[in-house]
Formats: C-alpha cells, sequence, structure tokens
C-alpha cells in the first residue's frame, strides 16, 4: 500500500481543501503515529466505528487495519503533511520522537516541535475540525524541587529547566505549539497527556513494554523503588475519541489510571505469569550514577542507546500523584483494571515469543 502511494504520487490525496458542504461522513480522520503503540489502537477503534482513517507515519504498520489507508513518511515534511491532512474532517497527532534518548538530541526540537507546527499548519490551512495534539506525562513533572512527592493535575505547568531531559523540552515546546494555535488562531485544538501506557498490541515495544519484559524475562535482578501512573494503551486511543467529541479547545485531559508502586507492580506480575520477580533494590542515587556513566558512553563511545536513559531515572526519582479526576469527570473515560492491561500483555508477549517462561516445573501455577 505504501509503494502503490509513492509510485501514485499522491493522487489518492488529491481532494480539496475547501471542506464547506462536505458530508462529515464523506470526510476522513489522519492520524500521525498511527502505526505506532497507541497510534494503532486509535486506528482500530475508529475503523471498528466505521469511521473513514488514514494514516501517517514514518514506517510501515506491523499488522496494517482493515480499511485504513496508510502513507509513509515523516511529519517534518510539510508538502507531506498538506497532502495527508487534505480533506480531513480530524487530525489525532500522535507522532513524535518518543525516545529518552537519542544520537542527535537536536531531533527532539526537529522531530517534536517542528513537525507538530507542520501539522498544526496544514490542519489550519485545510479547515481541519479537531486537532487531538498527544504531549506526555513527564512534562508534568519538575526537576530541581528536590525528591519530594508531588501531586500532578490538569493546571500543572512546568518550565524549560525543569524538564528531565532533552526529550521532556521537545515536548513541552510541542505542546506549547499547540495551545499558541488555540490561543492565537482559534483553532479547536485539544491536548491529551498519556502516562505510561501497557497492554497488548505494541509491535515496536515502547520503552514500558521492554521494562516489563525485562522483569519477566528476568533480567533485571534488581529494581528502583518508585511510583509510576500506567494506563492500557486501548484505553489512551478511545481517551483520544472522546477528547474529540467532548474535550474543550485549548484543554489538556490527563490519560493516566493507576498510580502503583514498582513494588507492587512486581507482585502484581508475578501472579499473572508465575515468574518470580526480584527483590533486591537499587538506591536512587546509585542507579542515578549509573544511568549518568551509561548515557555518557552511548553519547560518546557507542552511540547505541543507553541501557538506562538518565530522564527516565531522574522522572522515576520522584514519587507523582497523578489527580484526573476533571478528565474522567468531563470526558466520561473509565479506564479498565490495571490487572486485564497487564495479563493482556503477557498473552500478546508470549503468542508473539517475546516471553520465555520458567520451567514448568519450577513455575507456580498463573493466575488468570
Amino acid at each position: 500500500m505504501m509503494a502503490d502511494w509513492n509510485r501514485n504520487g499522491g493522487d489518492r490525496f488529491r481532494i480539496g481543501r475547501n471542506i464547506v458542504g462536505r458530508k462529515l461522513a464523506d470526510m476522513t480522520n489522519l492520524v500521525t503515529g498511527g502505526a505506532g503503540f497507541i497510534g494503532s489502537h486509535l486506528v482500530q477503534l475508529l475503523r471498528e466505528r466505521g469511521e473513514s482513517v488514514r494514516v501517517l507515519d514514518l514506517r510501515a504498520p506491523s499488522v496494517p487495519v482493515s480499511g485504513a489507508e496508510y502513507l509513509q513518511g515523516s511529519i517534518t515534511d510539510g508538502e507531506l503533511v498538506r497532502a495527508a491532512t487534505d480533506g480531513c474532517r480530524r487530525v489525532f497527532h500522535l507522532a513524535a520522537h518518543a525516545g529518552l534518548w537519542t544520537r542527535d538530541k537536536r531531533e527532539f526540537t526537529s522531530i517534536n516541535v517542528l513537525g507538530t507546527r507542520n501539522v498544526l499548519e496544514a490542519a489550519r490551512d485545510a479547515g481541519v475540525e479537531t486537532v487531538v495534539h498527544t504531549s506526555t506525562e513527564s512534562i508534568l513533572i519538575a526537576m530541581g524541587r528536590g525528591r519530594a512527592p508531588q501531586r500532578v493535575d490538569e493546571e500543572t505547568t512546568c518550565t524549560e529547566d525543569e524538564m528531565a531531559g532533552p526529550y521532556c523540552v521537545g515536548k513541552l515546546l510541542a505542546e506549547r505549539e499547540a495551545h499558541a494555535a488555540f490561543e492565537k488562531y482559534g483553532q479547536r485544538v485539544i491536548v491529551c497527556n498519556p502516562t505510561v501506557p501497557v497492554g497488548p498490541g505494541d509491535h515496536w515495544l515502547t520503552p514500558p513494554s521492554r521494562m516489563l519484559l525485562g522483569f519477566l524475562n528476568r533480567r533485571y535482578p534488581a529494581y528502583m523503588p518508585t511510583t509510576l501512573n500506567m494506563v492500557d494503551a486501548r484505553d489512551v486511543a478511545l481517551g483520544h475519541l472522546l477528547a474529540a467529541e467532548r474535550g474543550h479547545p485549548g484543554g489538556r485531559y490527563i490519560l493516566g489510571a493507576h498510580d502503583i508502586q514498582l513494588a507492587d507492580l512486581l507482585a502484581q506480575l508475578q501472579r499473572l505469569s508465575g515468574v518470580q520477580m526480584p527483590r533486591r533494590k537499587v538506591p536512587y542515587r546509585l542507579a542515578w550514577l549509573v544511568a549518568r556513566v551509561s548515557e555518557w558512553l552511548a553519547d560518546h563511545v557507542t552511540h547505541r542507546p543507553p541501557s538506562a536513559p538518565l530522564a527516565g531515572v531522574r522522572l522515576g526519582g520522584i514519587p507523582v500523584q497523578f489527580d484526573n479526576r476533571r478528565t474522567r469527570d468531563a470526558l466520561g473515560w473509565r479506564p479498565r483494571p490495571l490487572a486485564e492491561s497487564l495479563r493482556d500483555a503477557i498473552d500478546d508477549y508470549l503468542a508473539r515469543g517475546l516471553l520465555v517462561m520458567p520451567d514448568p516445573v519450577q513455575q507456580p501455577k498463573r493466575a488468570r
């Protein structure tokens, strides 16, 4: 499907920019990053509801969703973004450089900030009704205030100096682009801030899935005590759709479900899988030092992702409580139990051969 679009020179996107008078049923949804973890669930959800969907992603989909159009390319390509946006009623902008580390730190700006600007400008020119911009919970956690617990809600704001690393700075600036489009141009732009997504269907293995697999495959002999807020990627996809339908322009909606101590998460994983979890704890200062050395080696010697990105350790070193009652009430959003998400994720890992279970003789009966 990608090759066909490239050969045709974009003919399938020759749709008029003027959407006045168009039937909503004739218009489509653009999902940037629609081949990713959350994006693929959103594409599936839209198609199940009978809606037309177009995807713009740098990567081809691992498992294409039936009936969706796929366009392969970068959000930094302004001409391509304009072509993909033509004839769209709504744009769900999920595409981003999502890693906590990259060899060229400028990519966090060129992709996350300038790419977001391209999407917003193209949507504005095409007369798109609604843009839902995907941000992240990490820009709501402030460094430099000590390691005391922080409470985060929809009104929380942080400065660039308080970001945990270059990725967070890039995502903060990208979210500001979204708010500026609403304030300056009156675009109907709505921001969603997912927390840590888990569940089935993570074909590219985002950091949360790699973390779960690391514990389940017994690669981590110890853990750093921390607090996470976890949410099913399928619920995040639904939250994006509800935000588009019910969200307030210029508003922010935190898509987070369950605050949980890492020790309690490991206990749940052990009950669900039968795999013994580590009990040894790594103090924050030691984890920080290891991450500092690991990232220096990645930047200057190996040029490969570090085993422990410094930004991730810094974020994990602060206990955070997420209060998103306003999001749940405004959108009518009710995420599923965490145990269901973890169980479905484990089943998915097993089906894909990513999880090596221990000897059945030594393995306790798996909880269902």
